[in-house]
């Protein structure tokens, strides 16, 4: 990224300024030629100007990378959202959640900076907090250093919950049997326990609160492009129509492709998956980009559509690019 990413912004601007010399060149040639009877250099030369704009241009991605991969990857935010459910049952009236998403741990490397993340989602002190896959890049071992912080995360009154994400299957990597595949993937689900979090496998579980609930249904990870194990009706099969219902699912693209339309009314869907890409512009309120809008209508923040809700957090931690610029 470094290498190509400023070569492509010299390249749109010096391509660009070819174009028009070859324009005004060609209308050089034919006035000169037959009009005027002379001949002179018909293709102007470059421009200092421009080429300078142009480096000066490239020098702003590069930077941006660079500050990306030394501050910007840990710049931890917490983003609030209001929701308004006018089904919501009495008794949840204020209720308020914590979602984190794609832990990513193989990539972490500062444990001060974790640590205050962590601090930074206890400070919330919300009433449920919930998980939504990727806690790993592919191996289990890659939490070992990290169970005992992120253990630290604190047990609200109702509950922590988790799914899992499309990494945490390990078939990003070749192993040398089925069975060590099958040993990592055992492991991955052990470490919701190890810190404290109930990992939901295509299963649901009710949150009670002064004699009225809303169901909290867990799927495995269901991508468009990525591997369904996801199964959202025997996830579902002892919650009624009538509920009130969050669904913490992984991948974006599965609400897209199934969740929205199914029979039953899913009100809010917590899911994260493309990190914002780690990559675009974000004024808050105001504007938003990122290449993957190019790849998933749902990327970043809170979406509605047929009267349900999705929050697509931008992610925990990192994965190929290790940095953030702008998101």
């Amino acid at each position: 990224m470094l290498f190509y990413v400023p070569k492509l912004v010299l390249i749109v601007f010096m391509f660009g300024e070819d174009l028009i010399r070859l324009i005004v060149g060609a209308y050089n040639f034919i006035t000169n030629t037959y009009f005027e009877g002379n001949t002179t250099q018909y293709l102007p030369n470059r421009r200092k100007f421009v080429s300078q704009v142009a480096l000066g241009l490239a020098v702003i991605p590069f930077s941006s990378l660079i500050y990306g991969m030394f501050k910007g990857k840990y710049n931890f935010k917490v983003i609030t959202h209001t929701l308004f459910f006018d089904d919501l049952p009495d008794a949840f009236d204020g209720f308020s959640l914590t979602q984190i998403s794609d832990i990513h741990s193989g990539s972490f490397n500062n444990s001060e900076k974790i640590e205050y993340a962590v601090d930074l989602i206890n400070e919330q002190k919300t009433d449920l907090i919930v998980f939504t896959g990727d806690i790993v890049n592919t191996k289990a071992e890659e939490m070992d250093p990290w169970i005992h912080t992120l253990k630290r995360i604190r047990n609200p009154e109702f509950g922590k919950y988790s799914v899992l994400g499309n990494h945490d299957y390990g078939e990003f990597v070749s192993w040398p049997s089925e069975e060590a595949k099958l040993n990592n993937f055992k492991a991955i689900k052990g470490i919701h326990k190890k810190i404290d979090f109930n990992l939901l496998l295509n299963e649901s579980v009710f949150i009670e609160k002064d004699g009225e609930r809303l169901a909290l249904v867990g799927v495995e990870n269901w991508g468009h492009n990525f591997k369904k194990a996801g199964d959202l009706n025997k996830a579902s099969s002892n919650v009624s129509e009538k509920d009130f219902k969050i669904l913490l699912s992984h991948d974006p693209s599965h609400w897209e492709h199934e969740v929205k339309t199914h029979k039953d009314h899913y009100h809010l869907t917590l899911r994260g998956h493309t990190h914002g890409f780690q990559f675009g512009i974000e004024i808050p309120g105001i504007f938003k980009w990122s290449p993957v809008q190019y790849v998933y209508k749902q990327w970043a923040g809170i979406y509605e559509d047929l009267g349900q809700h999705i929050n697509v957090n931008r992610g925990f931690g990192l994965h190929a690019y290790p940095g953030r610029v702008g998101i």
